[in-house]
């Protein structure tokens, strides 16, 4: 059997030279990246969303767990800062648009300018994703985790069934404790931070508070809110009260499943470390832009590729914001 050959008009059986479709090999790098990394955050959120399907019934209520807004102590906005964060986010991609526009015009002022904004949209944002996690890791109102894992929150007994905070109950039992740690010479252990309250003073005071319930972390699939305990059931599942939690770690999570503050540290964590990078190369640029060292090349190639990598950081947002805040 006969092998065909395809060749060129110069007779060689490649013809793409150094820029194979017209793509500057920087680019074509870029783009290299961009899908592998692409590959790497659509693992990740698929995990998230296997994990949440499997967990749905304990899964937390975005709206209830952000609900903070700067300088607005106490009053609940659920995700309007989250949808600020995003807005500019998506707005500093704009600006690094009209950065490359201006750069294929060859005007140096305008890439100097939207260079700037871009900059500043990414250290708002990361800024913002700072607080945020702040937030998540202190919590609000806390709750009691039981011996067998599940997470109590508890509400007030009306109508409303709005949530209460532990310090609105919490007795007041003196009592003296101490942090164990490796300094202390026990070696083999090192004890968390040390709550606020015990489970007796929680306990003692649930007790005397006739007019505070608890609610599970189970969501009622009829109602679509989380199961709220009468009274008497209440009491008898403050039995098993066997940790005070205030916030969200790596260990537990005063929101609900463990696994959704494990999966928010650590996709919007490693997205926030795309956006940091792309803030410090954009710096770079920024100031190879104000020594006109572009200007002398006679292109802005290179505005252009740092360019997609911000669109990519941008539109992996997107997917985060959904997964995370929306679904």
């Amino acid at each position: 059997m006969a092998t065909t050959v395809t060749t060129s008009t110069d007779g060689k059986t490649w013809g793409g030279g150094n820029e194979p479709m017209g793509v500057s090999y920087g680019k074509m790098m870029m783009w290299f990246f961009i899908v592998s990394d692409a590959l790497t955050f659509s693992g990740f959120l698929a995990a998230y969303g296997f994990s949440r399907f499997k967990f749905i019934e304990t899964w937390p209520v975005a709206d209830e767990v952000f609900t903070h807004f700067p300088f607005m102590h106490g009053v609940s906005a659920p995700m309007y800062y989250v949808a600020l964060m995003t807005f500019i986010l998506i707005f500093s991609s704009v600006t690094m648009v009209l950065a490359v526009d201006a750069g294929h015009q060859m005007n140096k002022n305008k890439v100097i300018l939207y260079m700037f904004l871009t900059i500043i949209g990414g250290l708002i944002f990361v800024g913002s994703q700072a607080w945020e996690w702040k937030n998540f890791i202190k919590g609000e109102y806390g709750a009691i985790e039981t011996k067998g894992g599940s997470i109590l929150q508890f509400v007030k007994n009306d109508a409303n069934h709005s949530r209460v905070a532990l310090a609105d109950f919490a007795a007041n039992i003196p009592t003296e404790r101490v942090q164990d740690t490796r300094s202390k010479g026990i070696w083999f252990f090192d004890e968390p931070a040390i709550p606020t309250y015990t489970v007796e003073q929680i306990t003692e005071g649930f007790k005397a508070h006739p007019d505070v319930l608890v609610r599970t972390e189970v969501i009622d699939p009829t109602t679509k809110h989380k199961t709220i305990l009468t009274r008497e059931e209440s009491l008898k599942r403050m039995e098993t009260a066997h940790y005070v939690v205030e916030g969200a770690n790596l260990t537990r999570n005063e929101y609900g499943s463990k696994l959704f503050a494990d999966f928010f540290f650590f996709i919007t964590g490693f997205h926030g470390f795309h956006v940091f990078s792309g803030v410090l190369i954009n710096i770079l640029i920024f100031f190879n832009v104000l020594l006109g060292t572009y200007e002398r090349r006679g292109s802005y190639e290179m505005v252009e590729k740092v360019g997609l990598y911000w669109h990519f950081v941008d539109l992996v947002w997107v997917f985060v914001f959904t997964f995370f805040y929306l679904v």
